[in-house]
This record gives structure tokens, C-alpha cells and sequence, in this order.
């Protein structure tokens, strides 16, 4: 498996004849063309997400200016090209100020279409671990060949089909999100809805409001009636993102409404039913957090019916080329830069960068190298500043000071700039206040253990 087959292509073309031998190209290079005469149609399907790139046939006339208007003003970055005669210099300039990303000569010569699809839509060969067609509304691709990160995806399919809630925990930057809507793509309510809800986000009271709803009237500003996230995903999946990050009392409500599968709106009084499959994921080791009194014991089993882990990037080695590659097919297109090769220098530095960011740190660089860059080869040469950076960053497991040390600095550092004004803390760190005030309540608590610990080894050297 690989990048290619998810590819589609959307053609504006009126003349079969010119959209036959575009439609054989792109046959040959796995990617999916629909070509589509009228203009009206073509901009509508311009707002679907799937299109890898755009064609239009300059011969639509105003119908053409229209297809590329809607296309820029949806994604401004997917490859735009121009369909036009050949030579015609003056239909080219105007086809890149309206913003299309190149100019294509009708009828294509083999050569010059091979080579713009080699541009703005490389398809290098990358292993897929999963992936799923657009049939229902958005794919997804996971790449990946290192044995433990199989054994994850094995362990996904597995349980997707049944109506096992599932706890997805691993390193900010794995994909947990990816293993969750493979989950529900796999599973007999793929054809339901995919609700996520991103509980770091949100206060508790908020929190509520956003998964079970509200009448009118149940507080200011709720001038309707609002179903929420749990009601809308009746007979699908409900994704808890970060559901560490929760309150005790919405952990209480959450258990109620996990194991009776019914819950009131707030300020309502009329019971609604539903059916939903629960998928959680979580940074922090809920097991830990158990222990140590931060969430509840019975909520983490109910969610936990089965737990996976997925591995940070650093336990995946084998993986990094394979992402490097599937992230330059993504994104290669943005900066029309054709690469052929990866530079050993670059991937042996990444094979001993420790990854805080896991891979999405990892897809930031690559795109990052793919703008700054230039040639065929894919190298940090012409980005020293984070060459350097990653050089620093290897062999992190030595380093002094571990990424939790350094968040509490950054918090610490924000009250002190604030005044200990803990709401203008929270928005110059980014996060939410409820965030702040959670990650305030357990330093003290790990500044009493460490206080405990330290009184009992005095109590321990008393003695002797």
C-alpha cells in the first residue's frame, strides 16, 4: 500500500478529448481523476477536502475564472493548474496572478504532464500501516513498518469492530486521534457520526454543557435549546481527547452516563437515551493518575476496556524514513519542489534526536525543510537553526532536566509575569484556566510527597 491510491484529482474539462489522455496519466500513477464538463458542478465539488489537485480547461471561459476563484478561496494551497493552448504566454501569466500553481499546454506532451505530475503531486512509494478511501466523507493514512507500532494497528483492528469503549494513551505527537477514527472507521458504525470533544479545552462547567446540552433558559446566554456532543453522536463514536485533563465532578457524571447510556440535558428534566461508543485517549498514565487520587478508579475501568499504547517515535526508528516520505508527499506540492532523495546526514541525526514532539514535531520539520530547502534532496543544510536544535536534543534521556521540569518552569515563569494572576497566566502559556489550576494542584501535590518522603528519611536517620 501506498500514498498514491488515495489520491483524487478534480478536472473542469468540457472536451473529452483533452480530458482523455490527463485521465490515462493519472490512471498510470494510481491517482483517482473525475472529470466533469459542467463549471457550476466543478465549483461546488472545489469545497470537498479530497482533491489533491485541481485542473481546469481555460476554454470554460468565465466558467474557468469561476472554478478557480472557488478553489483558491477553499484551499488556497492545493494545486491549481491552468489548462490552455500552447505558447499562448500572455494566458499563462494571467492563469498564475489569478493564482493558479502552473500552466498546462493542450494537448499535454507525455514528458511535460509526467513532470507536473512529479511536481505538485509526488508519489513516492510509502508503506501504509492503514489507511481508508474518502467514501464517507475524510480518509486517513497511517504510515508506518516498525514491528511494535504494527502490533498497535493489529490491536486496533481487532477491536474496532466490537462496541469495546477503548483508552488510547501515548506522547502528545503519536497519533492517538489516528488510531481513534480508525477505530470508528473500521467499526459496523463507521456510517454513524465521529464526534470529538477536546476536554483540555474546555472549563468543567463548559465541559458539561458542551457533551450533554442545555435547555433554553438553563443559563446566560442559552437562548435555544442545544443538543450536545453525546446526543449528536447517537448510534456512532464519541472521542474524549485528553479525558486526564477532566474534574472530579464531570468524571462522576461521565461514569453515570457511560453505564446507563442516558443523561438530561442541563437544566433540563426529560431523560434521553442513547447509544455511543466512547473512545478516550489521555498523555498522562491514568493508571498513575489513579494512585494517586487524580482520577477516578472506576471511571478508568469503565473506559479501559481495552488499552492501547502507542509508542513514542523514538521506540519506532524504522518508521522515521517512511514518515519523512510520507510527509514530503503531502506537502511537497506547497512549494512546487520535486524531491528524489533524503539526505543520510539528515536521517542519521534523526535517528538519534530524542522526539519530544513525537510525529508531529517530526512532520513541522519536514515541512519546515521542504520550504527553506532547495534541490532534489531533502537535507537541513539550508536550516542550521534547527539542525542544531536537534543536535542539542540528542540523547535526551541525559539531559538534566526533564520535559515535566521544564513545563513547571514555564508555568511558574507566567505567574511571576502576571502577578500570580492565574487567567493571564493561562492565556500567555495557551492553555485554559481550569488547565492551569490542574497542573497548579498537582505540583502541591507532588511538593507534599516529595515533603513527605523528605521527613520520613529524617525520621529513618534519626533512628540510627
Amino acid at each position: 500500500m501506498n500514498d498514491r491510491v488515495c489520491q483524487n484529482v478534480l478536472l473542469a474539462i468540457a472536451e473529452p478529448d483533452t480530458a482523455r489522455p490527463i485521465l490515462a496519466a493519472l490512471a498510470d500513477r494510481g491517482i483517482r481523476g473525475t472529470a466533469v464538463a459542467d463549471a457550476k458542478k466543478c465549483c461546488q465539488l472545489t469545497e470537498e477536502p479530497h482533491w489533491a489537485m485541481v485542473m481546469v480547461d481555460g476554454s470554460l471561459g468565465d466558467g474557468a475564472d469561476l472554478v478557480v476563484a472557488r478553489a483558491r478561496m477553499w484551499y488556497p494551497e492545493r494545486p491549481l493548474v491552468m489548462l490552455g493552448p500552447a505558447g499562448a504566454t500572455d494566458a499563462a501569466v494571467a492563469a498564475v496572478r489569478a493564482g493558479c500553481s502552473d500552466y498546462l499546454p493542450v494537448p499535454p506532451r507525455p514528458e511535460g504532464l509526467a513532470a507536473l505530475l512529479q511536481t505538485h503531486l509526488p508519489g513516492h512509494d510509502v508503506p501504509m500501516a492503514a489507511e481508508g478511501e474518502a467514501d464517507l466523507g475524510s480518509g486517513y493514512r497511517i504510515a508506518g513498518v516498525s514491528e511494535g507500532f504494527l502490533a498497535v494497528i493489529e490491536q486496533t483492528r481487532r477491536v474496532a469492530p466490537t462496541s469495546m469503549p477503548v483508552l488510547i494513551s501515548g506522547e502528545s505527537g503519536t497519533g492517538k486521534e489516528l488510531l481513534a477514527y480508525l477505530i470508528h472507521r473500521e467499526s459496523r458504525r463507521a456510517r454513524q457520526a465521529y464526534v470529538r470533544v477536546n476536554c483540555a479545552s474546555l472549563s468543567e462547567s463548559l465541559l458539561e454543557s458542551e457533551l450533554f446540552g442545555h435547555e433554553r433558559g438553563a443559563f446566560t446566554g442559552a437562548h435555544a435549546q442545544r443538543k450536545g456532543r453525546f446526543e449528536r453522536a447517537h448510534g456512532g463514536t464519541l472521542l474524549l481527547d485528553e479525558i486526564s485533563e477532566t474534574g472530579p465532578r464531570f468524571q462522576a457524571e461521565l461514569l453515570r452516563v457511560m453505564e446507563q447510556q442516558d443523561f438530561e440535558r442541563v437544566g433540563g428534566h426529560e431523560s434521553i437515551r442513547v447509544n455511543v461508543r466512547v473512545i478516550s485517549t489521555s498523555n498522562r498514565d491514568l493508571a498513575a493518575q489513579v494512585a494517586q487520587d487524580r482520577f477516578r478508579r472506576d471511571l478508568h475501568y469503565r473506559i479501559a476496556g481495552v488499552h492501547l499504547v502507542v509508542p513514542p517515535l523514538r521506540e519506532r526508528l524504522d518508521d522515521i524514513p517512511v514518515l519523512v516520505w510520507h510527509f514530503v508527499n503531502q506537502y511537497a506540492a506547497e512549494v512546487a519542489r520535486r524531491v528524489t532523495e533524503l539526505d543520510p546526514a539528515m536521517l542519521k541525526l534523526f535517528a538519534s534526536y530524542y522526539w519530544p514532539g513525537n510525529v508531529r514535531q517530526l512532520r513541522n520539520l519536514v515541512r519546515a525543510a521542504l520550504i527553506f530547502g532547495k534541490g532534489s534532496a531533502l537535507s537541513l543544510r539550508d536550516t542550521p537553526s534547527v539542525e542544531q536544535e536537534l543536535r542539542r536534543g540528542t540523547g535526551e534521556q541525559g539531559m538534566t532536566l526533564r520535559l515535566e521540569e521544564l513545563e513547571r518552569q514555564a508555568v511558574m515563569e507566567a505567574l511571576r509575569r502576571t502577578s500570580r494572576n492565574q487567567v493571564k497566566a493561562a492565556q500567555l502559556l495557551g492553555i485554559s484556566d481550569r488547565t492551569l489550576r490542574e497542573k497548579l494542584r498537582r505540583y502541591r501535590q507532588d511538593d507534599q510527597a516529595e515533603s513527605d518522603r523528605s521527613c520520613q528519611f529524617a525520621g529513618e536517620e534519626a533512628c540510627q
